[in-house]
C-alpha cells in the first residue's frame, strides 16, 4: 500500500477526539484525505485533539455513538469511501463501575456503525477496531491467533468479544464477498506514545507522578501486555483499509475478517519493565502496591501477528526499548515547551523512515 491510496479519499472516523483517533486523523490529513470525525466532544484530560489543531483541519460532529439515528445520518450525509470505528469505553477498571454503559457503548455503538454501513448505497471499506482483550484468556501465555474463541472476564473485555461476534455476523449476513462493503476488524495491543493523557493508563500516570514530584503507584507490576507505539497499529489499520478498498479485489477479499496488529514478540513485557524503561529516560520513582484483592485483570496478553504479515505484508518496526524511550522523550520535550504538533510530526517522520528501512508497516 502506498500513502497515495488515501489522497482525496473521504474518510469517516469515530472516536477522533481520543488519543488513537486524533493520531489517526492527523496521519490521514497528512496523506491528503478528507476526514470527518464523529465523537463525544474532546475532554479536558485528553488535549491532543486541540493540540494538533484538528478542529480546524477536519470536519467534526460531536455526538454519542449510541445515537443510532444520528450515526446513520452522519455516515449517509458524508458518504465515505473508508470508515474507521474507534469510539469506545476503553478502560478495564472503569468497566467494573459502569458495566451497562460499557456494553452499550462498545457493543451497540458498533451495531450502530454497522447499520449505517448497511444503508450506504456505494462502495466503502470499513475497519472496526476492537482490542486484544476480545479473546477468551486462559492465561496459558500462548499468543492469541485470530481463530481463537472470543470471551472476556471483565465487562470491557467481554464487550470487545461481543463486538467481534457482531462484526462477524454482519459480515456474513449483509456484506458478502464481492459486494460493495468490505469489512474487517482490527485487534491491537496496549498502545503508548506521546500525547496520551488518559486516566488509569501507565504512561500518563508516569508523567503525572513526575510532574507532581511523587512516586508512581503501580497496582499490578507483573501484568504482561503487548506494548506498542501508537503508530504501529495505526499503520496496520491504514494498510488494512487500503487492501479492503484497493483495486486488487483478491487481496481485498483475503483481508476481510479479523486481524491482530501487535508488536514484536519481545515487546510483551510486565508493567514494571515499562515503568523502569520510562524512568531511565525521564527520571522518576515508583513503588509497588500490587493488590491481590483488586478486580480481575488478565495476567498475560500476547498477539500472534502472522496473519497480517502473511496476508498484507504488515509488520511492526519499533522494538520495546525504542517505543518506550521515544514516548518518554516526547513527554519530556512537551513539558519543556515543544509543541505537540511538532513532536507528533517528528515521531511520524521517524516511524516512516524506520518502516522504509525495515520493509515493515506497509505505508512506504
Amino acid at each position: 500500500m502506498r500513502a497515495s491510496f488515501f489522497k482525496g479519499r473521504r474518510v469517516w472516523i469515530t472516536g477522533h477526539t481520543g488519543f488513537k483517533g486524533a493520531c489517526l486523523s492527523d496521519w490521514l490529513l497528512r496523506m491528503g484525505a478528507t476526514v470527518q470525525g464523529y465523537s463525544l466532544a474532546p475532554r479536558a484530560d485528553q488535549p491532543l485533539f486541540a493540540a494538533l489543531n484538528l478542529d480546524a483541519r477536519m470536519g467534526s460532529e460531536f455526538g454519542d455513538i449510541r445515537d443510532a439515528a444520528r450515526v446513520r445520518s452522519s455516515v449517509g450525509r458524508f458518504s465515505p469511501d473508508v470508515i474507521f470505528h474507534l469510539a469506545a469505553q476503553p478502560l478495564v477498571r472503569l468497566s467494573y463501575e459502569i458495566p451497562a454503559e460499557t456494553f452499550d457503548v462498545n457493543v451497540m455503538g458498533t451495531v450502530n456503525v454497522l447499520e449505517a454501513l448497511r444503508h450506504l448505497p456505494g462502495r466503502c471499506a470499513a475497519v472496526m477496531v476492537t482490542s486484544d482483550k476480545c479473546y477468551e484468556n486462559s492465561e496459558s501465555g500462548r499468543a492469541f491467533v485470530e481463530a481463537d474463541p472470543m470471551g472476556g472476564h471483565d465487562p470491557y473485555s467481554a464487550s470487545k468479544g461481543m463486538a467481534e461476534l457482531v462484526i462477524a455476523s454482519y459480515g456474513r449476513s449483509f456484506f458478502p464477498s464481492g459486494g460493495p462493503i468490505a469489512l474487517a476488524s482490527a485487534r491491537a495491543g496496549n498502545v503508548i506514545g506521546g500525547g496520551d493523557f488518559s486516566p488509569d493508563r501507565i504512561i500518563p500516570d508516569c508523567v503525572r507522578s513526575i510532574r507532581a514530584g511523587r512516586p508512581l503507584v503501580v497496582r499490578n507490576r507483573l501484568a504482561t501486555r503487548p506494548w506498542q507505539h501508537v503508530l504501529e497499529p495505526l499503520a496496520g489499520y491504514l494498510r488494512l483499509a487500503s487492501c479492503l478498498g484497493g483495486e486488487d479485489r483478491l487481496l481485498g477479499e483475503a483481508c476481510r475478517g479479523g486481524f491482530n496488529f501487535g508488536p514484536l514478540a519481545g515487546s510483551a513485557r510486565p508493567v514494571e519493565d515499562v515503568v523502569r524503561a520510562f524512568f531511565q529516560t525521564w527520571h522518576g520513582e515508583w513503588e509497588d502496591r500490587t493488590d491481590p484483592a483488586a478486580p480481575h485483570e488478565a495476567g498475560r496478553l500476547q498477539l500472534d501477528i502472522s496473519k497480517a504479515r502473511a496476508t498484507m505484508g504488515w509488520s511492526p518496526v519499533w522494538d520495546f526499548e525504542t517505543t518506550v524511550s521515544r514516548t518518554a522523550r516526547w513527554y519530556q520535550a512537551f513539558d519543556s515547551g515543544s509543541s505537540a504538533e511538532r513532536l507528533c510530526a517528528a515521531d511520524l517522520e521517524a516511524y516512516q523512515e524506520a518502516e522504509r528501512q525495515s520493509g515493515g508497516g506497509g505505508l512506504s
